[in-house]
């Protein structure tokens, strides 16, 4: 489904600011893989997706997306089939415009001003009854009105308004408090399975990344150093994830922001 290649990206190349953020990086992802991506920061997490999307072209490698060489296609026409959620909910949707506009937007109609049918309505305020907010008698509530979590659920629901082939979430609960966090990653996990998505997630709750999904890769230094699944993944505890990264990486692993539980 997803094939990367032994990519690379160095920054500021040729200056003494100059960073390697992938080296030589592969990874095969199959279709419904539901994959959790830890590691501290500077791994490369992050910088990996920005990859996959298309935000810059890398240095070396290829990136192959269901079947097609997607490594010089520029980002806009990577979104089309590839849906996206990052760390802070006032990304990826529209404040001054309604619920409804967004929703419309995300639907792919073309531009709002030509207005929902009937049809679309009832899918809308369906889809939002599911996220449980209550948003689906809000629709006419302008999107920058809605607190941090709201935003995020709908958010999520608009990237897979229409199943794309590949989803990707940037902590996308690491700005949200402790139980709204809890909730939308149940959203997650509804969503995710309900429309059988391809998923990458990055997470920062160790807890989490061995919960979630079907498998765990663990990264350093612009690199995977460990991917788990299965069994094998099913018996690992938070102090194996530990004592993994120092086997693989030499070092322990930057805890400062990373949940333990």
């Amino acid at each position: 489904m997803l094939k990367i290649q032994e990519i690379s990206k160095t920054f500021n190349p040729g200056t003494n600011n100059a960073k390697k953020a992938l080296d030589k990086l592969s990874l095969g992802v199959l279709d419904g893989d539901f994959i959790t991506i830890i590691g501290a920061n500077g791994a490369g997490k992050s910088t990996l997706f920005n990859a996959i999307a298309g935000s810059f072209y890398t240095d070396e490698g290829r990136i192959i997306l269901d079947g097609k060489d997607v490594t010089l296609t520029p980002e806009y026409k990577r979104a089309r089939i590839i849906g996206r959620l990052f760390q802070d909910p006032m990304l990826g949707s529209a404040p001054g415009m309604s619920i409804e506009e967004n929703l419309i937007l995300s639907a792919g109609h073309g531009g709002w001003l030509s207005g929902p049918s009937k049809k679309d309505l009832v899918r809308f305020r369906e889809a939002l009854s599911l996220l449980d907010m209550g948003l689906e008698d809000r629709m006419q509530q302008p999107v920058g009105l809605l607190s941090g979590g709201q935003r995020q659920a709908l958010t999520l629901m608009m990237a897979t308004l229409n199943p794309p082939k590949l989803l990707l979430l940037d902590e996308h609960t690491a700005a949200l408090d402790p139980g709204t966090a809890e909730k939308v990653i149940e959203i997650t996990k509804n969503i995710v399975a309900e429309k059988n998505l391809t998923c990458l997630m990055i997470t920062h709750n160790m807890e989490s990344a061995l919960e979630l999904g079907n498998r765990t890769i663990m990264m350093d230094q612009g690199n995977i150093i460990y991917d788990v699944r299965g069994e094998e993944r099913s018996k690992l505890t938070m102090d194996d994830l530990l004592e993994k990264f120092k086997e693989q990486a030499g070092r322990k692993l930057d805890t400062d922001r990373i949940l333990l539980g």
